[in-house]
């Protein structure tokens, strides 16, 4: 399961990766290389903080593939995926549930403090759209209003939580990646969001 999870996670990052490349009209090259950053930029940060190198896209060629794969099916679906106004926001979320977890992973398999760990699955899930934000010129989402990185933080709560309940690996993982996927979807639907400081 946390491998799935990982793969699909990938995925759904590199094809949000595209998808806005493509929506501010990058070339061909512009949009894989946003793509494969949007995927692994997070977790790269990670594995570097922990030690852990060659970090794990360099380790496992399988990651490119699913990367070169979100690339193409993006491109080749790219007119449908623009008819559904919510297709870029949905990858980005399944991202978000799945790469919190994948960071919650690595920082127990380290042997970190939970807290370190929660981090660290906060990291893997949003710095790889910072850095997409960033290469695209727009304000990363995690710095903005929006509910975003607290969300990251809040399923990593509630992960370590549930693992006091001794349940199965498979369902913890499943379990709270799709409560952090349904806050961040009802945040977005009734608008939930943190104040902004206001400079005056």
């Amino acid at each position: 399961m946390f491998h799935l999870l990982d793969i699909i996670g990938t995925m759904a990052f590199a094809m949000s990766g595209a998808l806005t490349a493509m929506h501010k009209k990058l070339d061909p090259f512009g949009v894989f290389i946003i793509a494969f950053v949007t995927a692994v930029g997070g977790g790269t940060l990670r594995d570097v903080l922990i030690g852990r190198t060659p970090v794990g896209w360099m380790r496992d060629m399988q990651y490119v593939y699913v990367i070169i794969l979100g690339f193409f099916l993006a491109i080749i679906f790219r007119k449908r995926f623009d008819k559904l106004r919510t297709s870029l926001f949905l990858f980005d979320t399944i991202g978000l549930g799945v790469f919190t977890l994948i960071g919650l992973e690595r920082g127990i398999l380290t042997g970190l403090h939970p807290a370190i760990c929660i981090a660290l699955g906060t990291m893997t899930a949003c710095f790889g759209g910072v850095i997409r934000d960033i290469l695209c010129n727009e304000i990363p989402n995690v710095f903005r209003e929006e509910i975003y990185a607290t969300i990251c933080i809040l399923g990593g709560i509630i992960f370590f939580g549930l693992r006091r309940l001794n349940l199965d690996d498979d369902i913890l993982y499943l379990v709270t990646s799709l409560i952090i996927i349904v806050i961040r979807l009802m945040a977005v639907k009734y608008k939930w969001h943190l104040k902004a400081f206001d400079h005056k």
